[in-house]
């Protein structure tokens, strides 16, 4: 992530309920998979787990990214 997609995640954090709320799921999803990850072995229901938290987890990284890239280009237009 550049410094400037930085910058815009800290204002969407700051100012954007649905970008945080977003974020915090992420969040959840990577404290989930490191809980999995520190087990030295997983049963079936806990590998299905883990690709289900994956997924999510990059679905939800999407959509930070696009609302991020959004932001940018709004911000750009309106200088």
């Amino acid at each position: 992530m550049t410094k400037k997609e930085e910058k815009i995640k800290e204002t969407l954090l700051e100012n954007n309920e649905l970008f945080r709320k977003i974020y915090q799921e992420h969040q959840e999803c990577e404290r989930k998979l490191d809980e999995l990850r520190s087990k030295s072995f997983l049963s079936e229901e806990e590998k299905l787990q883990e690709k289900m938290l994956k997924k999510k987890k990059l679905k939800l990284k999407d959509e930070m990214y696009r609302m991020i890239v959004e932001f940018g280009s709004k911000a750009e237009t309106d200088e």
